[in-house]
């Protein structure tokens, strides 16, 4: 079940991305009066599922589920019909039209992506607005995790700045991409009551993005352990263990806060633990507790809003636009640098490409709405920009030849965009090819 949430939100996000960018290449095709003769969503080499022509257009889906496509007459794209360029050039036809409008059809797909970036990150804003808790409100401090030790954090640290950049909110993003895209040599942490200055490895950056260390955090936020209530059948009932008792230790270790807790029961998988316990508030026991082989024993834990306060931002409809602005812009410069630490040497790569399994495995097993609207709104940004390089068969290489012939006055002929064609897909395939081959290598 896994398994088919993760593909159809990826279907079904990518689907809207590649929809939206294809209509912002009809939009003005059409307005400049272009003929459109196929508009596809998915692939449909050798047939289509579904297709039915309307006016001068055969609007298809096609049967591999993945990209789309616009057909403009009289243009050199991935249907490669070399056919029709040998005819006389038509009034109608993408050849015809000014170098300007021309521009304004090819700049349509990735225009259409950012502004629905922007969109959706806005409407992300306005709908569900922002949590966080403040570091001066996370009063347990951290609880560490596989990469905040590397770093030589602590559990009950506070992280208080990375280089210059002041933390007010308990969250890990910030310390990220500070370590990883603008080179930061150093934490300050409150420990005990006294500030003190953790030195960054200067490898740490690609430590961090190794592919084995994806999904490992620095840090969380500590939270204290607090159950509400024992599951009905569960190992946690079966041991004795009842609704309103007080967990003390766990196998000997104090059971104060939810991470030490779960890291002693992680421990013990298909084990039996022994778990101090209060009860009545004076009596204390041991019981023994059966752990599964996922590590539970079956107890539902008390919010931490209890003890720790959460703010919350909102947004009106007005307000999150700006805001919508500002995340997409913030996070295109994000790619870039990303990009350029990989140009740099200082991040490989290897660690950072992925296939379509590699997109698909962002998205929530659950199905969470924000968490998929987050995605796309980000994969719709990154979708603006590729399609922007200059790479013939992209848009940005048929807008670098369109700029050539502004500005000679000379257009290339249709034997050099061909051929310069057929190399851009060649190059697109086998960055491709090497993606998946990276994500298949990752499994074994």
């Amino acid at each position: 079940m896994n398994i088919l949430s993760y593909a159809l939100q990826m279907i079904l996000s990518l689907s809207i991305l590649v929809v939206l960018h294809e209509l912002g290449h009809y939009l003005p095709a059409k307005w400049f009066k272009t003929r459109v003769e196929k508009f596809y969503l998915f692939f449909n080499p050798k047939f289509s599922l579904y297709k039915k022509q309307i006016g001068e257009t055969e609007w298809g889906i096609g049967w591999i589920p993945f990209g789309g496509y616009v057909k403009i007459a009289g243009m050199i794209d991935e249907s490669m019909d070399k056919d029709q360029m040998l005819l006389p050039a038509q009034p109608w036809e993408f050849r015809s039209k000014p170098a300007w409008q021309r521009l304004i059809i090819m700049i349509g797909g990735v225009t259409v992506n950012f502004l629905l970036g922007i969109v959706i990150f806005a409407m992300i804003l306005f709908v569900w607005g922002q949590t966080y808790v403040k570091t001066e409100d996370a009063k347990y401090g951290i609880a560490v995790d596989t990469m905040g030790m590397v770093l030589g954090l602590k559990d009950g640290d506070i992280v208080l700045a990375c280089d210059t950049v002041k933390l007010n909110k308990l969250e890990t993003g910030p310390v990220i991409k500070a370590i990883v895209l603008n080179n930061a040599k150093q934490l300050t942490v409150k420990r005990d009551g006294q500030e003190i200055n953790l030195p960054i490895p200067t490898d740490f950056a690609q430590i961090l993005t190794k592919y084995e260390n994806k999904g490992k955090a620095l840090y969380h936020m500590r939270k204290p352990l607090d159950m509400k209530s024992v599951v009905k059948g569960s190992n946690a009932e079966k041991g004795g263990l009842k609704d309103e008792d007080h967990i003390l230790e766990v196998d000997g270790n104090s059971a104060k806060f939810i991470h030490d807790f779960k890291k002693v029961l992680l421990s013990k998988k298909g084990q039996t633990t022994a778990m101090k316990i209060e009860r009545n508030g004076t009596d204390t026991l041991v019981l023994q507790i059966p752990v599964d082989d996922k590590g539970n024993i079956g107890i539902a834990l008390e919010s931490f809003e209890k003890e720790i306060p959460v703010s919350r931002e909102t947004y009106s409809l007005l307000s999150s636009i700006p805001m919508g602005w500002k995340t997409s812009v913030n996070f295109l410069g994000d790619q870039l640098s990303a990009f350029g630490q990989m140009f740099s040497g200082k991040l490989k790569a290897k660690d950072n490409l992925g296939s379509v399994f590699s997109i698909a495995s962002m998205f929530d097993p659950g199905w969470d709405w924000e968490k998929f609207w987050r995605i796309t709104a980000s994969l719709s940004i990154l979708l603006a920009f590729f399609n922007l390089l200059p790479i013939p068969a992209l848009d940005g290489g048929y807008v670098l030849f369109l700029f050539w012939e502004m500005i000679t006055g000379k257009a290339p002929n249709d034997k050099f965009m061909e051929v310069v064609t057929y190399i851009g897909f060649i190059l697109l395939l086998g960055l491709m090819v090497y993606a998946l081959g990276l994500d298949i290598s990752r499994w074994f």
